[in-house]
């Protein structure tokens, strides 16, 4: 009775692939948006650590399987063992690269980070729509090693409470020992995946050096540019914000209006797991419309280093200080001492005779 219901599951699956496959990286996705809360939580890492074990179980089992040519059997890739081993391995493949995607997402700067994002969410739909690829050990041993790289970038900073190059080639290294402890148990090796795990450590070590990589375990909560900023005797901050009309909504980048010669405050809330304190830095940048070169620049006004706390899941606060501040178009880089973007605030300074009307925030 059990194997004849597990059949037609087979068989329904087999007919309605597509669909479940599509609805299923949905669900996880949406599943890990709403559950996975903090990128040094234990129970969130457990999660993804049992999702790289499970996979790394399902290729040894599938490849063993597929090995076996015991009289009367049918090892063929198409028997039930091979197919409930493969969906497993597809199911946790889609766990961990959506759970990956979400994490990195928030501590992106888009405009920044965007390539290593595209980067795994083209992973995350390749998992659904070349699983007939996933027949081939080289693909799987790939991605499982991606799987692991990226689990590494994160995870080995909150374990040593440090961020840096020195971390993250720390985690490229645990990522090859991982890696190397799980061929020894396959037993299989071949060029064209050495080469293919080759070309992604390569490659995440270049997007990492360039600063494209996102500053994980670091995530920027809050932020933004204010005409004051005071230390309220509850432990808050008050925010002088410029009033905002309809037309604000619509605009790319908040408008500034300022007195010449009056001072703005960047504001930034900055999480980073427990006991992970490090410096952070405010670079303030204009945009040099009539550079000697032609075109347009950005050009660095002022670096502020600040100090920051880890623990607090709604970031640790603090703010920096700017005067003589030109018209035109200006940002703020919350950034790491090595330049790697945080997040990034935006603004547009438009001078003014009057200082404008500001409502008063409490940011606790």
């Amino acid at each position: 009775m059990i194997v004849q219901r597990l059949t037609r599951i087979k068989d329904w699956y087999e007919h309605n692939e597509r669909r479940v496959s599509t609805f299923s990286l949905i669900a996880g996705f949406v599943f890990d948006s709403l559950t996975l809360t903090r990128i040094d939580s234990l129970l969130d890492n457990a999660w993804l650590g049992i999702n790289l074990v499970a996979v790394a179980v399902c290729i040894i089992l599938l490849h063993k399987a597929e090995h076996e040519n015991l009289p009367g059997e049918d090892s063929r890739p198409d028997t039930k063992k091979h197919f409930w081993l493969f969906n497993v391995m597809q199911f946790n493949f889609g766990a961990l690269l959506g759970a990956s995607f979400i994490f990195y997402f928030r501590s992106a700067a888009l405009s920044v980070s965007w390539p290593f994002l595209l980067l795994l969410l083209a992973a995350m739909f390749a998992n659904e729509l070349l699983k007939k690829h996933y027949d081939r050990l080289v693909f799987q041993i790939s991605f499982l090693y991606l799987s692991i790289f990226v689990f590494s970038i994160f995870l080995v900073p909150v374990l040593l409470h440090r961020i840096g190059p020195v971390v993250f080639l720390a985690s490229g290294v645990l990522s090859l020992l991982v890696l190397w402890g799980f061929i020894k148990i396959l037993k299989e090796f071949s060029r064209q995946t050495l080469f293919s795990v080759a070309s992604i450590f390569i490659i995440i070590n270049i997007l990492y050096f360039a600063n494209i990589i996102p500053a994980i375990p670091l995530a920027l909560k809050d932020g933004g540019i204010y005409h004051s900023v005071t230390r309220t005797l509850s432990g808050g901050y008050a925010v002088a914000e410029e009033k905002k009309g309809w037309r604000d909504i619509i605009r790319l980048h908040d408008t500034i209006h300022l007195v010449p010669g009056d001072t703005l405050y960047a504001y930034s809330a900055v999480f980073s797991p427990t006991d992970l304190d490090t410096n952070i830095v405010h670079e303030w940048q204009y945009k040099d419309e009539d550079p000697p070169a032609g075109g347009s620049e950005w050009v660095t006004s002022s670096r502020i280093p600040l100090r920051l706390f880890g623990g607090r899941a709604e970031g640790f606060r603090t703010y920096s200080v700017k005067s003589n501040l030109r018209e035109g178009l200006w940002r703020v880089n919350v950034a790491t001492p090595r330049g790697a973007i945080i997040g990034r605030i935006t603004f547009r300074i438009v001078e003014s005779t009057t200082r404008p009307p500001v409502d008063v925030v409490i940011k606790r």
